[in-house]
């Protein structure tokens, strides 16, 4: 299969990267993090979600991020809301697109979210319902297609199941997530292929960890199939807090650099993504998890 002629990369850098963050982050930190991404022709970004600050405290103050964004036109604000609680307190904040999280793993699904693989979805069916009719667009997140800290390696069976679930209560897209970042190229590429299964090729992306190395290799396996839209982090940030060890998303950065050798159109400025990078990683006081971006970096300091 050709590869894509152009990539669409949601940025969760604002949402999955920061978190998980130990001090707080400022709502105006995350705000200027968001106009830095959208200065940089970032079009999807995952902004916040709306949980309970007893398990997300990070999140919080997820109404004033969304309220202090001076929104861009075209680009699409997500956020993820994951029972009816959550996405009744984003509606105000005028969400574009909202995310619902599935594990294919039930352990993790329990440890995650405190519910079966069933159970979790049920819980989502109201909530898709709810955004579905309000014209607000649904994206599907399956968490260790690959593999999980508890259960070890996932079958691709597993994320068949879920997939198919998801699509029975209208969720829209689904994203196919190497949450700890144990995938290698096969083994995502069958997890990829039990996803579209139930979703056509426009409506499935890759979401992967860099823990062993291995993410960019598992994009490059991906884009081989013909899959197009990707979650990526600025700076790398993020890990997973239940899985020991696992080290952020893959970096934006790192991504948009391969792309533009490959000649795959991004719209992105790989500088000014750069500079957005720096910015959130200075506020953090450390260095960008991201190798071009380090790159870049020292280029302009020599």
């Amino acid at each position: 299969m050709p590869l894509p002629s152009r990539v669409k990369i949601v940025d969760v850098g604002p949402r999955d990267g920061l978190q998980n963050e130990k001090q707080p982050v400022s709502a105006e930190v995350k705000i200027g993090l968001v106009h830095r991404l959208q200065d940089a022709g970032l079009m999807n970004i995952e902004v916040t979600s709306f949980v309970s600050p007893k398990w997300v405290p990070q999140m919080a103050d997820n109404a004033e991020v969304m309220a202090g964004i001076q929104r861009k036109a075209g680009v699409r604000y997500s956020v993820l809301t994951p029972n009816m609680k959550g996405f009744e307190a984003a509606v105000a904040s005028h969400p574009d697109e909202i995310v619902v999280f599935g594990a294919a793993s039930e352990a993790f699904s329990q440890k995650n979210i405190n519910c079966s693989i069933a159970e979790s979805i049920e819980r989502f069916a109201p909530v898709v319902a709810a955004a579905r009719e309000q014209g607000i667009h649904v994206r599907g997140a399956i968490s260790c297609t690959v593999g999980c800290p508890y259960e070890g390696e996932i079958p691709p069976e597993r994320v068949e199941l879920v997939a198919r679930l998801m699509k029975q209560i209208g969720v829209q897209h689904v994203g196919v997530a190497d949450t700890i970042g144990v995938g290698t190229p096969r083994k995502v590429q069958r997890a990829m292929e039990a996803a579209l299964k139930h979703y056509g090729l426009d409506d499935v992306s890759g979401h992967f960890h860099d823990t062993y190395g291995q993410a960019l290799s598992n994009t490059l396996a991906a884009l081989e199939m013909g899959v197009w839209q990707y979650d990526t982090s600025s700076a790398g940030l993020g890990g997973c807090p239940y899985a020991k060890g696992a080290t952020g998303n893959v970096a934006t950065e790192d991504v948009v650099y391969m792309l533009d050798g490959m000649g795959i159109d991004t719209g992105i400025d790989l500088e000014k993504l750069v500079d957005a990078g720096a910015y959130i990683s200075a506020e953090l006081g450390r260095k960008p998890n991201s190798r071009a971006a380090t790159a870049l970096l020292n280029k302009r300091q020599g």
